[in-house]
């Protein structure tokens, strides 16, 4: 059975494609329009971030700190402090690679409005390497007091995510992929911050994605429906504060969880899934798709996700075994 959620789609397989840089600088341009209060500081990498186009239109509402990533983030909380909404945008593998200490202690301590913009994230940066494909960012953000964590599914919801962003008064970090990946939202679809979405209906097993890996979810439990396994999908864009209500339902319905996430497992998304579960007192078979233990290198974004079972091709065996020899702990 699909959602309500999903009725609102395209059809998967005719997905087009685009990327999320694309639609996170159209609703920056969007923020800037409804409120003056919005700047944005860039670390020398306006161009590929798709940052720059604000700095076209709003002129010294833009302003370029060069390579400097820890500058970049005192500059912005400066600039929150007096009284502006700034997106700090750079490399996730910088920003929060680099930096990570100033914005703990200059965005989060101070619980100043700084929304950290974190692109080129995950396998998806593709022929860069390790240096660039940062696989640890959900992991150090999440632990952050006070702080938001946001994965865009695709380039129309982060491009609502952003203009969200902007009106809120909260650290937040924003996750942002490098290549194009499917566009299966539309206009119409929900995205409220702090919300999960049932995107799939069933009963066997519930795969959760975070980011694009939702997209591969979906195939996935197309593909696993022809298996006689019944999938339910969620899509889960806020990290942190994870919707509980939502995943717990879907969690207790199916008695099975898999996770996905474009990163590594520990620490990241799948394992704020379990930790969730385990609190709820919901213990049951989990399985965390993802990086494990290891770093990234260099190939194209579909060769290194393939290599690390991140598409839809390689998710359905997978989890077909799971299903296979895991016991359904509960179901309501």
């Amino acid at each position: 059975m699909i959602s309500d959620y999903m009725r609102l789609t395209p059809n998967l397989a005719e997905a087009p494609l685009e990327t999320l840089r694309s639609g996170f600088s159209r609703g920056l341009i969007k923020a800037g329009e409804e409120s003056e209060q919005i700047v944005v500081v860039s670390a020398d990498v306006g161009s590929s971030t798709q940052a720059a186009a604000f700095g076209k239109q709003f002129g010294r509402r833009y302003i370029e700190v060069g390579i400097a990533e820890q500058n970049m983030l005192g500059v912005a909380s400066g600039l929150a402090h007096m009284g502006r909404v700034p997106f700090a945008v750079g490399y996730a593998a910088f920003s929060p690679g680099r930096n990570w200490e100033q914005i703990r202690t200059t965005v989060c301590l101070n619980n100043v409005p700084v929304k950290i913009v974190g692109t080129h994230a995950g396998l998806n940066v593709g022929q860069d390497g390790a240096t660039h494909q940062a696989l640890e960012d959900i992991a150090l953000m999440r632990v952050l007091p006070r702080m938001t964590v946001i994965a865009p599914a695709d380039s129309i919801e982060a491009e609502k995510a952003t203009r969200m962003l902007a009106r809120t008064d909260q650290p937040t970090y924003l996750r942002i992929s490098r290549e194009p990946s499917a566009v299966f939202t539309t206009e119409d679809t929900p995205f409220e911050i702090g919300k999960a979405y049932v995107l799939r209906e069933g009963y066997d097993v519930a795969l959760l994605g975070t980011g694009p890996m939702t997209y591969e979810l979906l195939i996935a439990a197309q593909q696993l429906a022809e298996r006689g396994i019944s999938c339910e999908v969620v899509h889960v864009p806020t990290i942190k504060p994870m919707d509980s209500d939502v995943v717990a339902y879907s969690a207790r319905k199916c008695g099975r969880v898999v996770t996905a996430e474009d990163g590594l497992i520990a620490g990241g998304f799948g394992s704020a899934v379990n930790e969730l579960l385990v609190e709820a007192g919901i213990p049951m078979p989990l399985y965390r798709l993802g990086v494990n233990d290891t770093f990234g290198e260099s190939g194209t974004a579909q060769e290194l996700l393939s290599a690390h079972s991140l598409t839809a091709e390689k998710m359905t065996p997978i989890i077909a075994d799971f299903v296979a020899h895991s016991h359904q702990y509960y179901r309501e």
